[in-house]
């Protein structure tokens, strides 16, 4: 089973090099730059370090000897026509014609390679689902398990943080000013520590969790329809968003404390965007439900990135939480010189006017938002992490057409 599993990682860490390879070549014939001709050839490699994986973990069965034959000569032939690509745009920058042929070609030896890397996988999976029919009910009682004690962790947490929040509350009552500010000092400390703690021991069982629904998911896909698989969906989603709020809560913690973590580092914001649109599809209720549009030519910028996945996935979040399943949300990226500006743009049920102010206080939830499950905490991460890069966020909604966030983030010409 174990090889199995290499196998498929191998698989799809090959489709991965393959398509950085190319997006690489693609990157030096338009721009020229020898950043991306150095990422083709470290993506060349990779392809062929994951091919020798392949080698010794595939099933040793002669169909699927005779495909890994077969990818190997489809890979070598692509490859050549990479190499083509690049010395040929090296001789003669102008010659279009050619590469688009090139590419062409590259495109159809590439179809080719997918339906390869599609037989194996299949043949794999087969293999792989006999084996996890014999091991099916231990996989559903370890998940069950695992999401008992998971929530039951919690219930003890929640309780060990209502007696801390009761002592300190005592102890402030009965200090003076000087030792007030000293316990508040230590109390921020002890925060910090303790939300450390329980998101270091939730994210062990959360990610056991996540990695059972996905074994369950592989192994029943093709055994049962899609509607089927809904709770193995909803038991991914509830653990992917119990793992955000989590993190939501520590970094809330560490900002009021003043020991967040802020490193600016130069990004590819169009990339951080489409990977960041990918990973939320999985919230979304339906595949093309979140959009993505850019405005301008200077995409990089200096940010830290892992902030500005927070800012930008609670927004996100919190406008698929608050639409209904017609509407598109859209993020835009706006590129200027001296300024960074993203925009969540969604048709959701609205912020009241009267409320808008009080939309960033930590635990503050709207009165129109009913029944909609939430913490209150999305928005007063999102104030604290835009604070860090010295930018602004402007709300502009109303009740019943739709809310937008705009987030400015200036940039200093380096």
């Amino acid at each position: 089973m174990q090889q199995t599993y290499q196998t498929l990682n191998a698989l799809t860490n090959f489709y991965g090099a393959m398509t950085a390879a190319e997006s690489a070549r693609r990157g030096y014939i338009f721009l020229g730059s020898s950043q991306d001709l150095q990422r083709y050839y470290n993506a060349k490699a990779d392809m062929r370090s994951q091919l020798q994986i392949l080698q010794k973990q595939i099933h040793p069965d002669e169909s699927q000897e005779k495909r890994l034959v077969s990818l190997n000569l489809l890979v070598n032939q692509r490859l050549s026509l990479l190499e083509q690509s690049i010395e040929l745009y090296q001789k003669d920058k102008t010659a279009l014609l050619i590469q688009n042929n090139i590419t062409v070609s590259s495109v159809q030896i590439r179809e080719k390679i997918l339906k390869v890397i599609a037989d194996i996988k299949a043949e794999e999976q087969t293999y792989l689902q006999d084996s996890l029919e014999q091991s099916k009910q231990s996989i559903y009682f370890r998940v069950f398990i695992e999401i008992f004690t998971t929530f039951l962790i919690l219930i003890i947490i929640l309780g060990l943080c209502m007696i801390l929040e009761n002592q300190w509350i005592k102890r402030e009552r009965i200090r003076d000013l000087e030792s007030s500010l000293a316990q508040e000092k230590k109390i921020g400390d002890l925060k910090i520590q303790l939300f450390s703690m329980i998101s270091h021991e939730f994210r062990t069982p959360l990610s056991i969790i996540l990695l059972s629904a996905q074994l369950l998911k592989e192994s029943l896909e093709n055994l049962v329809d899609r509607q089927q698989l809904k709770n193995i969906f909803r038991i991914q989603s509830s653990a992917k968003i119990m793992n955000h709020i989590l993190t939501d809560i520590l970094i809330l913690t560490r900002a009021e404390a003043g020991q967040l973590d802020f490193k600016l580092q130069v990004i590819n914001l169009e990339n951080f965007c489409l990977n960041l649109v990918e990973d939320l599809q999985l919230f979304a209720t339906t595949a093309n439900m979140l959009r993505f549009q850019k405005i301008g030519s200077i995409f990089k910028a200096n940010i830290d990135e892992r902030l500005l996945y927070s800012i930008l996935s609670n927004l996100l979040l919190n406008a698929i939480k608050y639409s209904n399943n017609e509407t598109e949300i859209y993020l835009i990226l706006k590129s200027e010189a001296d300024m960074i500006t993203f925009q969540v743009i969604d048709q959701g049920i609205g912020i009241p006017l009267a409320e808008q102010h009080k939309i960033y206080e930590p635990f503050y939830r709207c009165q129109n938002v009913e029944n909609i499950a939430g913490t209150g905490l999305g928005l007063a991460v999102v104030k604290k992490c835009i604070e860090l890069h010295q930018g602004e966020i402007i709300v502009e909604s109303k009740v019943g057409t739709g809310t937008t966030f705009t987030i400015m983030i200036p940039q200093e010409n380096t």
